[in-house]
């Protein structure tokens, strides 16, 4: 363990990749079945500071600190009170821009109503109490973010967990400070498409690029009041996992629990178990289920081959709901035996990932993992047939990748000229164009990949026509992979330079996923606007969880990563 360095008045800022699961959907939830997850260029960033910028005189004795949390994009902001004693957050007030549409709104209600001849004035008085009442509760629980709760009492606890008692006192006198936590994603966790056709452009990645960095995100409130949710629907990149990560990073860092100021992009993980024990940990508990994680350690680690960890690693922090002392709960987390595997990957040279948002709307994951699991449960032997072949393929397309970046490195030369036939003929041509013996194996290798992700899409259309479910006397498919992304996704296949393509993670209307050889990139992405498919200006980024030197809103570092070249 380190000392505890922390200057006061230090701003510490992480960030963490969102991700794409591009093998592995639904068989992850199970050991020992693996999945291939690739991070991205896209980022969520937290920044951690003191509050205050000197311990009030009067708090030595206090034992709570006040906590503050912002998301600029989202308008929120809420503040806390930390115990020092049992390092729960009690949240004393919660807020956002919202309130001032609420407020406004009533007034207008006022006037709408007091020309009703069938409402008196106490009637009218009624009304606009209660509407204001429910609208204001509502803003306040909808205003709160629980990962990032989470993330703080966690990372706090482990603090407390891992240091002796001169360490504690240094840490409390952090602690009393104040903590003062923003969050910040970059724009590709979430879609603009309606905003770009409301605007009459293009549907290209140029158009995505003209948007201010960390562009704000406005609110709507649906019909019936009871809940307000972003107008802007997300992409399907994992972003309270890259959140919670990057909080977590942050925070473990500023408190001295972990030294992230080597990890680099030329060296190796350093500390970084820590920081994914308390991701995942915290990740969980907030969104009240114990998930595969491989989304969390995506965000922590990069792009990797995943085994998840036993899922009762962590009854002891869902025992926490139980009034058991966060501490123990953390001690006992930290002790437990975490068994997720973790195997280096990332795409062979010379070839892109590209997502592209079909705008046909998004897919909720839990329903449609839960008619699966019904599914699995009510017809066990074809359920059990079917997730054998879809294993086995997914581990089929791992080895051709592999086999395909170990003949890079053995013969760059034909490796790099069968890639530059290819991007620029379409598949059924490739074969066609060997002229050495060396070519021949490359070649092979990347049909080979094609033929299997074939067969993985195949897999996936059977699981999720079985897993349909009647609802109301209408039956709803599970869909996997919807028609219109059927024909979104052999159109893709078809393109010249195309090596695969499909939906990641769960699949349904999400967005789809293109594995693009050499510079055909742009090619594809035209003919996705085409077909009226706006191609998003996320890459593959292998790198897991940073340490960032500033503010990444006065450093541009957003920027620099949405601006990706189109060539």
């Amino acid at each position: 363990m380190i000392s505890l360095t922390f200057v006061p008045g230090s701003t510490r800022v992480a960030s963490a990749p969102g991700k794409v699961l591009m093998t592995g959907g639904y068989l992850i939830l199970e050991r020992p079945n693996a999945g291939v997850v690739l991070s991205t260029n896209a980022r969520f960033y937290a920044i951690v500071k003191p509050l205050y910028d000197e311990i009030k005189p009067d708090s030595g004795a206090s034992a709570w600190t006040d906590v503050k949390l912002t998301s600029p994009q989202l308008s929120r902001e809420s503040i806390y009170k930390l115990s020092l004693k049992n390092l729960m957050l009690q949240c004393v007030s919660s807020r956002q821009v919202l309130l001032w549409t609420v407020l406004c709104v009533c007034v207008l209600l006022s006037f709408e109503i007091s020309d009703s001849p069938c409402i008196d004035s106490f009637q009218l008085y009624l009304h606009i109490f209660d509407y204001s009442y429910s609208a204001l509760n509502m803003v306040k629980r909808d205003s709160r973010n629980p990962f990032v709760e989470q993330a703080v009492q966690y990372a706090v606890a482990a603090a407390h967990v891992t240091f002796d008692k001169d360490k504690k006192d240094a840490l409390n006198k952090i602690l009393l400070q104040g903590l003062h936590i923003m969050v910040l994603g970059c724009n590709d966790f979430y879609s603009y498409r309606n905003q770009i056709e409301a605007r009459g452009l293009p549907l290209t990645p140029e158009a995505l690029a003209a948007l201010p960095p960390f562009t704000s995100i406005s609110f709507n409130a649906e019909e019936n009041g009871q809940n307000c949710k972003p107008e802007v629907a997300k992409t399907g990149l994992g972003s309270s996992a890259a959140m919670t990560t990057a909080v977590v990073a942050a925070l473990l860092h500023y408190l001295g629990v972990v030294d992230l100021s080597s990890l680099s992009k030329d060296e190796g993980p350093v500390d970084v178990d820590m920081v994914h024990i308390i991701a995942q940990t915290a990740h969980c508990i907030a969104q009240g289920k114990v998930g595969s994680g491989f989304d969390v350690s995506s965000a922590v680690y990069g792009s990797h081959r995943y085994v998840r960890f036993s899922p009762d690693i962590l009854s002891s922090a869902q025992d926490a709901v139980k009034e058991i002392p966060l501490q123990e709960v953390m001690a006992s987390i930290l002790k437990g035996k975490w068994d997720h595997e973790r195997t280096k990957f990332s795409l062979p040279p010379l070839m892109n990932l590209l997502l592209g948002e079909p705008g046909t709307g998004g897919s909720s994951t839990p329903s449609m993992v839960g008619a699966v699991k019904r599914w699995q449960k009510s017809d066990p032997t074809k359920a059990g047939e079917t997730w054998r072949k879809l294993s086995e393929a997914n581990s089929a397309l791992e080895i051709q990748l592999n086999i395909l970046s170990k003949l890079a490195e053995e013969n760059w030369n034909a490796y790099k000229c069968v890639i530059d036939i290819c991007s620029k003929q379409r598949p059924e041509k490739w074969i066609e164009q060997v002229t050495e013996p060396g070519q021949e194996v490359v070649f092979k290798a990347l049909l080979g990949a094609r033929s299997t992700m074939f067969e993985i899409r195949n897999h996936m259309r059977q699981m999720g026509e079985a897993a349909g479910v009647p609802v109301e006397d209408v039956v709803r498919l599970c869909w996997i992979e919807p028609e219109s992304q059927t024909q979104l996704l052999d159109a893709t296949m078809g393109m010249e330079g195309v090596l695969l393509a499909g939906v990641p993670g769960a699949g349904g209307f999400d967005a789809v996923f293109a594995i693009t050889l050499g510079d055909s990139g742009s090619d594809v992405t035209k003919a996705w606007s085409s077909l009226n498919v706006l191609a998003l200006l996320v890459r593959e980024d292998p790198h897991g969880v940073s340490l960032e030197t500033g503010d990444p809103r006065t450093k541009e570092i957003t920027s620099a990563v949405s601006a990706v070249q189109i060539e």
